[in-house]
């Protein structure tokens, strides 16, 4: 059922047509403008400011979670045409014990295969004029993916048994979600395309005319979001640096390679790379072997100044150091500065441990006495303490952990990354005469300080022996998103700062007059304060409500606000934006993927899952969901609630609120 409005009235016409009148803003200056008369017939026949109800499943939720009215931001927006959605298809989860869909589907058109379907739109495109524009924005439908609610319900709880942090997990080890790669390979085919509908979709996205809420509760109160901050910098940089975007970590040297030895230094310039896991950084290595070098009489020096002063304190926050969603951003980030610790049984008493990566010159305990206790998180079933030369376990390890996999963060970002790579240098055969040095630095600021002589005082190499491409950015913003990683999130924030003000024409004039690209052919450095004042900027530029307040990207923050109406229309920019799929994929699935997966554990018989495209956010006190969700109708919706209260203090009780938003948004 549709919720009855209760309309704020007003006494005067052009008090009611001027809140309207702001959404009707172009985002690129219009070719044609829509007649004055049309667009005041059209505010005329919209409820404007239209204020509902809560719905009494919402209201239901509420009272159970012992929450109230007051704790919530809700609003819900239709958006897209109904006949061109946007929107991924549906997935099917069904009952294997019924035989029967848990929930309605919507069902697409069957498809023999994608590239059928591309060439029947394809075709009708040409047929029909007034349709290109639409179709340039639309996602291709593909077959409908069904799949089993016991086989969603058997990956998670493997995932589960396995590891104690499963999201890092997935995300350190590329681990596939329950869908596999085929989410992820159907943004990459899309965006490929990007550049050859950027002109069509800008040409022609003139005016653009909201739909009233169908649902709007409280939203434009400043709450706490969580992790659904991350929707911001995300999509922020989808649009400022492309989907397509990478980061290039560069290596350079002094001095001169005689036969495989270099007489002089190794310097990695990072670049920001979000995911540098260890097995990447092993590849990077490996492309400097193979460049010539296997002996070093020097040091390898890491230049992670491309961000300044960013670190901070793992424990100030919630005094959990050791997990791995407090790691500090850097400017060289190795694997999240996090270290896998997997168990395996030895005896009745003992069990073995492996570590990943390696550290060099750093005591890692192999053995572990174990004790009669249940499974848990590191700090508990391990009792990790980093010390200056050794990792100290301080318990013993539950002997119902069995072979499995913990994940812990190391206080330093910069020693971590030197202790990495000194230890894959010499595993890969390699020798280094001296240290591996990280610093914010550049080289030629630190050679005024460091006595050369001989070879190794010939100047920086003029072009870079290795330049190492990162995933792009639509792999990013997948892991960001889907496994809400913060540090990656904090990565990405601080690069928007630095690359969106790239000009490729000064670059080469400097190139053109230096001796080496290493130290012009660098970004720019940035700040936390640089890169949220451009993400300010950003957002007073392309939309019309007053910018959110954050201290960071990721959400990880007790003063960073946002409204649910700030939400709420990023997310509807972002709908009809060219990189829309690399965006709407990211989401976690409701009841299938992601951090929503247990959507329907919480509500079986939701009609959202599988048509819900969801960021969640928990932190104490609040919770928090936004992003999209298909109708049984066919239509499409925006949908964001956010709930800050001390009552919200276990999330697992104030979530079913939001489940019941989801459910009740898909029903329509």
């Amino acid at each position: 059922m549709r919720p009855t409005y209760k309309l704020r009235h007003s006494s005067a016409f052009t008090a009611k047509l001027f809140p309207f009148c702001r959404y009707l803003r172009p985002s690129k200056p219009p070719a044609k403008y829509v007649p004055i008369m049309a667009l005041l017939a059209t505010a005329t026949l919209l409820p404007i400011h239209a204020q509902a109800a809560l719905p009494k499943a919402i209201e239901a939720a509420l009272s159970r979670a012992d929450l109230t009215e007051a704790d919530i931001s809700i609003i819900v927006t239709p958006v897209g045409d109904k006949n061109a959605s946007h929107l991924p298809a549906p997935i099917q989860v069904i009952d294997s014990s019924t035989h029967r869909s848990s929930k309605p589907a919507l069902q697409p058109k069957p498809t023999a295969n994608i590239n059928a379907d591309i060439k029947s739109n394809s075709q009708k495109t040409t047929q029909n004029n007034n349709d290109k524009t639409n179709n340039n924005h639309v996602r291709q439908q593909s077959t409908l993916i069904t799949i089993e609610q016991r086989t969603i319900e058997k990956h998670e709880k493997k995932l589960h048994a396995y590891t104690d942090d499963p999201y890092t997990y997935q995300s350190l080890e590329s681990i596939p979600t329950i869908l596999g790669d085929k989410a992820k390979t159907a943004v990459i085919n899309n965006n490929a395309n990007n550049d050859k509908t950027d002109d069509i979709s800008t040409d022609n996205a003139s005016i653009k005319i909201s739909f009233s809420p169908l649902l709007n509760h409280q939203a434009d109160i400043a709450r706490t979001p969580a992790s659904t901050m991350k929707l911001v910098p995300s999509f922020i940089a989808l649009d400022t640096l492309g989907a397509d975007f990478v980061w290039h970590t560069r290596v350079y040297h002094t001095g001169l390679v005689i036969g495989d030895r270099l007489h002089g230094d190794l310097i990695i310039q990072g670049s920001g790379d979000p995911k540098m896991t260890h097995e990447r950084l092993e590849q990077l290595l490996y492309k400097v072997q193979s460049s010539g070098i296997r002996h070093i009489d020097g040091d390898i020096i890491i230049d992670s100044g491309v961000f300044k002063n960013v670190s901070k304190d793992p424990a100030a926050f919630d005094n959990s150091p050791l997990r791995p969603y407090n790691a500090s951003p850097d400017g060289f980030l190795v694997n999240f500065s996090t270290i896998g610790i997997k168990s395996y049984p030895l005896n009745d008493d003992q069990a073995n441990l492996t570590y990943t990566p390696k550290l060099a010159n750093y005591a890692l305990p192999s053995i572990i006495n174990t004790r009669s206790a249940a499974c848990g998180q590191a700090r508990y079933s391990l009792a990790p303490e980093w010390q200056a030369k050794q990792l100290v376990l301080n318990t013993q390890l539950p002997n119902s952990c069995q072979e499995h996999a913990f994940y812990v963060a190391y206080p330093d970002a910069k020693d971590f990354a030197a202790r990495v790579i000194a230890a894959k240098w010499q595993e890969l055969g390699n020798t280094l005469s001296g240290h591996v040095i990280t610093q914010e630095a550049p080289y030629t600021t630190m050679k005024n300080t460091k006595s050369t002589h001989g070879l190794a005082a010939l100047p920086i190499s003029p072009l870079p022996i290795v330049s190492y491409p990162s995933l792009n950015l639509t792999q990013q913003i997948y892991d960001i998103n889907h496994f809400s990683n913060n540090v990656m999130t904090e990565q990405v924030a601080l690069s928007i700062g630095v690359y969106d003000k790239v000009d490729n024409k000064t670059l080469d004039k400097a190139i053109s007059n230096s001796h080496s690209l290493y130290q012009f052919g660098k970004p720019t450095a940035t700040s936390y304060p640089v890169a949220l004042q451009t993400i300010n900027q950003w957002w007073q530029t392309n939309l019309s409500t007053p910018p959110p307040h954050l201290t960071n990207g990721s959400g990880l923050c007790r003063d960073c606000t946002i409204t649910a109406a700030n939400l709420s229309e990023l997310l509807t920019y972002a709908y009809s934006h060219p990189s829309f799929d690399a965006y709407v994929n990211s989401l976690g699935i409701a009841g299938v993927s992601g951090t929503i997966t247990a959507h329907s554990e919480r509500l079986p018989e939701s009609a959202a899952i599988g048509r819900a495209w969801i960021k969640t956010g928990t932190l104490n006190n609040v919770t928090s969901m936004a992003g999209y969700v298909k109708g049984l109708s066919g239509q499409d919706y925006v949908v964001v609630g956010l709930i800050n209260s001390e009552q919200a203090h276990n999330a697992y009780t104030a979530r079913p609120v939001l489940d019941a938003m989801l459910d009740w948004t898909a029903q329509h």
